[in-house]
């Protein structure tokens, strides 16, 4: 099938759920380790806690995208169904994950938002596919990086803005802020709303040969074989790509999971009191807990509006590489690569970093980030089968949720220990591991994977 050329409205109407897909993971990734910390949780505790996020993505995308290869509807396509499921269940738990009154609650919210929201991201990485010509996966999902840029920098900063109107930043102790409450909330809206509209204005391609794919649907549900046989035939260029996820994405997790208790303790010089350390029964040292606590709370606010600024970087990468790949094509592994390299300078300058030049890290991570949501699907896509697009985009999720899996066991506080016991060292790693990333670039040799190969 020739597929026609989409103009960048059209691209963004597509793309533009990723909005709502980035809040509840900006808000997921910013604060859930505060939400922990705040219900009791060690630093030492707060990986394994995440482990809900890499186990639902390691079991879902791959069952998402094998249903969604094999599901088409005249009125609701094939991925738009999933996009609208996954939604209704985020908005929800969004909703009610701060209100957690255990930790053991909270970690259970974890585990259904996350799945909820693989449920709506993977078959987004297949729309594109499904929808661009070859010439412009690359604009694609660059776009698509924009859209994060701009849901990571809000909901990062959601929580700050409205304690900025008043909502307060002072709780209990085990009691999530209001001002975090209200975040999630706005989170939750804004989700489902973004869904509904690419849902509502984006079409999407039937299956070139109707016939071939009703009978294909009709055959004995061959779920695990087929899924075992396309990793088994996996293409050469995606396992390159696996190895540079694999790097990528345990930087990432760490920063996730362990960013607040790191930046709060070396950064900002206000870790999370611990309350068994005061005798809360002496009204002063009751009074000192409250303090530290809201110190706390208030310097989270802040590491969470610093996050914020690595979805900005990467929504102006993002803009900039919009308006270049609409005419031209670029070198997506050299790309790629030097964007890696940036982020993992701005993770080990964190251990030089004040309150005031934190940003400037960040910043640099968002470089990387912007890359990391556009080059490797770009390079991928150009490399597989587009029948099989869907299953494949989840097939390649285990190069991101592997690595995670492997940081939250343990890896994270077993390599960051070798560097000492200081929170820090933690961000040390993810920069290294960064580094690695990029200089993997080097394996990717698939003409086609690096760019865009006019056909003859």
């Amino acid at each position: 099938m020739q597929k026609r050329k989409l103009s960048f409205w059209q691209i963004w109407n597509m793309s533009f759920g990723f909005l709502g897909i980035q809040f509840g993971f900006a808000l997921q990734g910013g604060f859930m380790s505060r939400i922990f910390q705040t219900l009791g949780a060690g630093k030492e505790e707060i990986p394994m806690l995440w482990i809900a996020a890499p186990l639902t993505g390691l079991l879902v995308q791959p069952i998402i995208g094998y249903m969604s290869d094999r599901t088409w509807s005249v009125k609701w396509g094939r991925r738009r169904p999933y996009f609208l499921v996954g939604a209704v269940f985020s908005s929800l738990a969004l909703f009610f994950v701060p209100h957690s009154p255990a930790l053991w609650m909270a970690a259970g919210f974890l585990w259904i938002l996350d799945a909820s929201i693989n449920i709506s991201m993977e078959p987004f990485r297949a729309l594109v596919a499904d929808k661009l010509p070859q010439s412009q996966r690359t604009y694609g999902f660059v776009v698509q990086t924009l859209i994060i840029g701009i849901g990571t920098w809000i909901a990062s900063n959601l929580p700050w803005m409205v304690s900025q109107l008043g909502v307060s930043n002072e709780a209990a102790s085990g009691v999530v802020p209001m001002s975090v409450k209200v975040a999630f909330a706005i989170g939750a809206c804004v989700f489902l709303a973004s869904i509904l509209y690419t849902v509502f204005t984006t079409d999407e391609y039937p299956p070139e040969d109707m016939e071939e794919f009703e009978l294909e649907k009709a055959k004995k549900n061959n779920f695990i074989p087929d899924i075992l046989n396309n990793i088994g035939s996996m293409p050469t260029t995606m396992k390159k790509l696996g190895v540079i996820q694999f790097f990528s994405w345990f930087a990432f997790f760490t920063m996730w999971s362990l960013a607040n208790p790191a930046l709060t303790e070396h950064v900002f010089n206000t870790p999370v009191p611990i309350e068994t350390a005061f005798n809360m029964a002496d009204a002063v040292q009751g009074e000192a807990f409250k303090i530290a606590n809201t110190k706390f709370q208030e310097s989270s606010n802040l590491v969470g509006s610093a996050m914020g600024i690595y979805g900005l970087s990467s929504m102006v990468f993002a803009l900039l590489l919009t308006f270049y790949t609409a005419k031209r094509n670029i070198n997506r592994k050299y790309v790629h690569m030097f964007s890696l390299i940036l982020g993992g300078v701005g993770f080990l300058l964190m251990n030089y970093a004040s309150p005031e030049n934190l940003k400037y890290c960040f910043v640099l991570i968002g470089f990387a980030w912007g890359s990391i949501l556009s080059m490797p699907y770009a390079m991928l896509s150009s490399s597989v089968d587009p029948k099989k697009m869907g299953v494949i985009m989840g097939i390649f999720n285990m190069f991101i949720v592997i690595p995670q899996i492997i940081a939250a066991l343990g890896g994270i506080n077993y390599v960051s220990s070798l560097l000492g016991e200081k929170a820090i060292n933690a961000m040390t790693v993810a920069g290294i591991s960064l580094v690695i990333a990029g200089f993997c670039n080097l394996l990717i040799t698939n003409k086609n994977a690096i760019s865009y190969q006019e056909e003859n």
